[in-house]
């Protein structure tokens, strides 16, 4: 028998999720990752299969590591960068992570910023 890792319970909720979740041109979907050591947010339009704007650690001044405050940060440059490509209504797609800690502050920072969802 088998054992199953928190990665792979996470991956099935995240399939369960992209079932019902996906970015169209009018609402596209701001999908984020989180790795060791980066915090990653795309804004994906599914029905053309094309990311309208992208931000993560790695830009200068964001900060690093996939903290909380680094979160915060990554979601209001998604906000800005959302905004800037005509991009104001998206849709959450939280990765299959639980909606507290990096990705309640990602979320709320990116509504600061401007976009509805």
């Amino acid at each position: 028998m088998s054992s199953i890792n928190r990665k792979e319970i996470r991956q099935r909720v995240h399939a369960r999720i992209r079932k019902k979740v996906a970015g169209t041109t009018e609402r596209p979907r701001l999908a984020i990752h989180f790795s060791n050591k980066n915090v990653y947010a795309q804004v994906i339009d599914d029905t053309k299969r094309v990311t309208l704007a992208s931000a993560s650690t790695h830009v200068e001044g964001v900060g690093n590591g996939a903290k909380v405050a680094t979160a915060t940060a990554v979601g209001k440059l998604i906000a800005e960068r959302a905004k800037a490509a005509n991009v104001s209504a998206v849709v959450f797609d939280r990765g299959g992570h639980i909606y507290h800690g990096k990705v309640k502050a990602l979320a709320d920072a990116a509504r600061e910023g401007g976009l509805q969802f």
